[in-house]
């Protein structure tokens, strides 16, 4: 068996130490490794596990309850037993221990959240924004777009003019992993691109390759689309801010109501998985239970306790 005479928080700053200097990782993910490994040392402590071949799988089993009854949610709790997997290989590397306590633990699995989404008359309020000046036009031209082909933030800031065919109603965007997809593009968005083309070239360098640009005339910025977002969303009396991923959801959404495709989702969302898509397929049916209740005579669910009640 290993003898280790290091004390558990020198052997922990030792494992920090690695992952600065060897790993060269942020100091925002050290300190999640910190934060992770000092709730372990704080157990430890708590249950007088005065060598590092104490803490067993056992101790690891109760470590996860204690954090669990604590309020810590799935994800939480998976990123911090990622993070004694990972301590612990280092121990074993080391000579410090023979076997990895962590290995075969499972955090309880996180509840999948559906992503929140614009019912259509929503997402036609949020669009339709009033006003000829520089920034309302490119605001406008810049939600409409969003919303009509589904794009993703990165993809909106990376459209270049020579990207988007006014004419043929399209526009090449390039996704994640470099890969392209041609997408069509409606007539509203269509639309309100020609609008602010009609102001684009008065604030953009000469030089500017950007379709969308800030007005300093370079190429608009993420936080400022989402910057500029919020403020759209006050504008236009949501209820809730409005996130460009949003915009999104909100297309897929509409899209499989309408369509019932799968794969046509896919293919114009640049999923790789279509199993990323199928989240979509609980909102369609989210929907399809709302419109069910509220127009089927017998389908309401709610009832008044009286109802059941004979005389």
């Amino acid at each position: 068996m290993p003898i280790n005479a290091l004390p558990l928080a020198a052997e922990v700053d030792a494992f920090t130490q690695y992952l600065r200097i060897e790993r060269q990782l942020s100091e925002r993910t050290l300190d999640a490794y910190r934060r992770d490994l000092l709730k372990l040392q704080q157990y430890a402590d708590s249950r007088n596990l005065n060598n590092l071949n104490a803490i067993n799988h056992q101790e690891l089993r109760l470590l996860l309850a204690q954090q669990h009854r604590a309020g810590n949610g799935g994800k939480t709790l998976a990123r911090g037993l990622s993070a004694l997997r990972s301590f612990f290989r280092f121990a074993i590397k080391r000579g410090w221990l023979n076997t990895n306590p962590a290995e075969g633990l499972q955090a309880p699995k996180a509840p999948k959240k559906l992503p929140k989404t614009l019912d259509a008359d929503q997402a036609g309020q949020f669009v339709q924004l009033a006003g000829d000046d520089f920034i309302s036009l490119r605001d406008g031209a810049m939600v409409e777009l969003m919303y009509s082909s589904g794009l993703r933030l990165a993809e909106l800031v990376g459209t270049n003019i020579k990207d988007i065919d006014l004419a043929g109603a399209s526009i090449r965007v390039t996704g994640k992993g470099n890969k392209q997809r041609e997408l069509p593009v409606g007539r509203f968005a269509i639309n309100a691109v020609k609008r602010y083309l009609t102001v684009r070239d008065l604030h953009a360098n000469s030089d500017e390759l950007a379709l969308f640009v800030s007005k300093r005339g370079n190429r608009i910025s993420h936080r400022s689309v989402q910057a500029r977002l919020e403020q759209v969303s006050l504008r236009q009396g949501m209820e809730q801010p409005v996130h460009p991923h949003m915009l999104r959801h909100s297309f897929a959404s509409h899209m499989l109501e309408s369509s019932s495709d799968l794969r046509l989702v896919q293919e114009l969302l640049g999923h790789a998985n279509i199993s990323t898509t199928q989240v979509y397929t609980h909102l369609d049916f989210q929907h399809l239970a709302k419109v069910y209740d509220s127009a089927h005579p017998r389908a309401q669910r709610r009832r008044d306790n009286s109802e059941d009640k004979q005389d």
